[in-house]
């Protein structure tokens, strides 16, 4: 029985790694497509929304249209003001016939289904809410100050690097539009990084991210325009 020689063998494995090295390239462009469907379609496809709201109603969301306080969820006594989410905000949309984006299905909107850098299922959601935000003052201090943001829940890191960039231009967690949300109401000067990257797993902070492991995830402030 005759065997490979170490020429054929050689090109066999040569084969093989490009075929691996092909796949792996495939799964990082077919991600980063995801994301961009998220940025384009779901995150940009809520912030019309909530503005089409406010075009047509005159208010924000949950806020009095008798005693508009330009606060989402303003009709409400609590303090601080809760978000407004899930099947709220969908009874607030679709009470005004507003179009809401497509999202993992009907009734469920506000949330999308996407996968991690370990090929894990991940699920983003998003809400409308009144926070504490930083702007400049003074002498090149920043101050605090209430402004009303999109909540976008369990980013991966990448996925939170990404729309920073989508949305500034540039990666930053505690500057532009898109802010990490332990960040957006900091009065410091300094820039700061997101929180977490890929070596993180799920609920955690230190470097514990194996194979098999979800992801860890971040949540992010969008700044809406009213």
């Amino acid at each position: 029985m005759q065997g490979f020689t170490l020429v054929e063998m050689s090109i066999v494995l040569v084969v093989i790694g490009l075929i691996i090295g092909a796949v792996s390239i495939g799964k990082d462009l077919q991600r980063n497509a995801v994301y961009q469907q998220i940025s384009s379609n779901f995150v940009q496809g809520w912030s019309q929304a909530y503005q089409d709201y406010f075009n047509k109603t005159g208010i924000v969301i949950g806020d009095s249209a008798s005693g508009p306080t330009l606060k989402v969820n303003g009709a409400s006594s609590t303090d601080p003001l809760p978000e407004v989410c899930s099947s709220e905000l969908y009874e607030f949309m679709d009470a005004a016939g507003i179009r809401m984006p497509a999202g993992r299905a009907e009734g469920i909107e506000d949330a999308f289904v996407y996968l991690d850098s370990n090929g894990n299922p991940q699920q983003t959601t998003v809400c409308f809410q009144n926070v504490d935000w930083s702007i400049p003052s003074t002498g090149g201090a920043y101050v605090a100050r209430t402004r009303n943001v999109m909540v976008i829940k369990s980013l991966t890191p990448d996925l939170a690097r990404f729309l920073d960039s989508q949305i500034d231009g540039k990666m930053d967690a505690r500057f532009g539009s898109f802010r990490e949300d332990s960040q957006a109401g900091e009065t410091t000067t300094a820039s700061a990084d997101w929180s977490v990257d890929n070596r993180s797993a799920y609920d955690e902070t230190t470097n514990t991210n194996l194979d098999e492991s979800q992801v860890a995830v971040v949540t992010g402030y969008y700044l809406m325009n009213n």
